[in-house]
């Protein structure tokens, strides 16, 4: 079982290599702002991208909420307090979510056998379980430009760097986002959903805490833009829109010469292995919302 945190960090212990002990505060004053090229001046959640995004909110989270998501299935979320059991409320979403999107009836949703663009089995689980695999690719654009919308937090990197957003490096991702979500039913609606749901899993598996200890691993240091340098090992980065970890820290050695661990806020993490059955393929993998985060870097 990963280890789990109950009080508000303010700032990453020093993590040796190949120990597992727990972190140890760090106080410092730093202030550093999310920049204002990787956040848009709107979003549809209840916290503006400066705030969300930033330090402080790495540190002393609190619930985000998409607007009015929990109000408009606030039938479901009735029916799942009356539910014991995770996987049996796993079943009762995942009933929700093809009621609600016609997922098993496409035809309801008004799609041909003689469209052209035959996009009907392009869910939400498809797009998962396509990020997982490729993050790059035409699904991980998909959820980024969910992010961009809900959040207000741009990409930083898709299929290469993103800093100009006049760039050929948005302008593919924009074109990838498009296609991803051009003749589906409500895609990010789902998103929407899928979201909301997992807070809710969290908040009953995890009652009063508000972060989880969460590994990444990486080849290079320099993968992740840093803001702040404090000391050798610990620094403050700023993330992709949408990003991996994992829960095991074994697991995240396997992807990388660094392992890169984090504080992450239980309200910006998007969806997790055991969410739902079969929809991520990483043991103990989370996908986790960006920004910036405070983390420290131990070399292997």
């Amino acid at each position: 079982m990963h280890k789990k945190n109950n009080s508000t960090p303010q700032a990453l212990a020093d993590v040796e290599p190949n120990k597992s002990e727990a972190f140890v505060a760090v106080p410092t004053s730093l202030v550093v702002a999310l920049p204002r090229s990787a956040r848009l001046p709107i979003n549809r959640c209840n916290l503006p991208a400066d705030i969300l995004g930033g330090l402080t909110f790495q540190r002393s989270p609190v619930a985000l909420e998409l607007d009015g998501v929990a109000q408009f299935h606030r039938g479901l979320f009735a029916l799942l307090d009356k539910i014991e059991d995770a996987n049996e409320r796993a079943d009762a979403f995942a009933m929700h979510m093809n009621a609600c999107f016609y997922l098993n009836e496409p035809e309801q949703a008004g799609y041909s056998a003689s469209s052209k663009q035959k996009r009907q089995k392009a869910d939400y689980l498809r797009m998962v379980r396509g990020w997982s695999f490729d993050a790059d690719g035409r699904e991980g654009a998909a959820l980024k430009g969910w992010v961009e919308s809900r959040f207000g937090l741009l990409p930083r990197h898709h299929g290469g760097q993103i800093r100009d957003l006049s760039g050929e490096a948005y302008r593919r991702y924009l074109e990838m986002r498009a296609t991803a979500v051009y003749g589906t039913n409500a895609l990010e609606s789902q998103f929407d959903l899928l979201y909301t749901y997992c807070q809710y899993e969290l908040a009953r598996q995890y009652p009063g805490e508000t972060h989880l200890i969460l590994y990444r691993g990486v080849n290079r240091v320099d993968e992740h833009e840093t803001l702040a340098t404090l000391g050798d090992k610990h620094r403050v980065v700023l993330l992709n829109s949408l990003n991996s970890f994992t829960a095991n820290r074994e697991r995240a050695d396997e992807f990388g010469d660094y392992l890169l661990s984090a504080q992450v806020p239980l309200s910006k993490v998007f969806c997790y292995t055991r969410l739902l059955p079969g929809m991520l393929q990483g043991e103990d993998e989370y996908t986790v919302v960006g920004g910036l985060y405070e983390v420290s870097i131990a070399a292997y």
